[in-house]
């Protein structure tokens, strides 16, 4: 959905899972560290309003979006029900940016297709800096709090499937 449409930041608390007891891994790329930095405090705030203990949230930095493939890669193996993945490329004067974009956008997909934990896109691709900072806590929102709401509805619905999958 084009954030244009939407802001980041709104949702109905009565439709979030009670968050208690799970686990997220956040994996933040440091390159743009001034809008991924306000991205992670977005995510960390909103899944701990919504239950998840500020202890069950581990944090890794990866340097820039495209480590964010491998970064979640390793973080799914540790003790987490689901991987935050955060970076932001804005575009530049070079083809760079479609292909960092490109890569990270399919190698983040195939992990969370294939991994046993969701994986959520926390990449935010604009085409200047004034976009990045509407997106980061500014007048659409925060993409974070977007992903840390995602990240505990897919964690409940992977638990729903897990019961589910034990009756049948």
């Amino acid at each position: 959905m084009a954030s244009k449409y939407h802001n980041l930041s709104d949702y109905d608390i009565n439709s979030v899972p009670d968050a208690t007891g799970m686990k997220v891994g956040i994996v933040v790329s440091e390159w743009n560290n001034n809008i991924t930095g306000a991205l992670l405090e977005g995510a960390c705030a909103t899944l701990e309003k919504n239950g998840v203990a500020k202890d069950d949230i581990t944090v890794m930095t990866v340097p820039g979006s495209f480590e964010l493939i491998f970064g979640a890669t390793q973080m799914a193996k540790t003790n987490v029900d689901a991987v935050i993945a955060i970076g932001c490329v804005i575009r530049g004067d070079t083809p760079h940016f479609d292909y960092i974009c490109e890569g990270t956008t399919y190698g983040l997909a195939r992990l969370n297709a294939t991994q046993e934990k969701p994986v959520i896109y926390g990449l935010i691709t604009t085409n200047d800096m004034q976009q990045a900072l509407d997106r980061c806590g500014g007048k659409m929102g925060n993409k974070g709090d977007e992903c840390a709401v995602t990240a505990i509805k897919m964690v409940d619905y992977a638990r729903k499937m897990g019961k589910l999958a034990a009756v049948h």
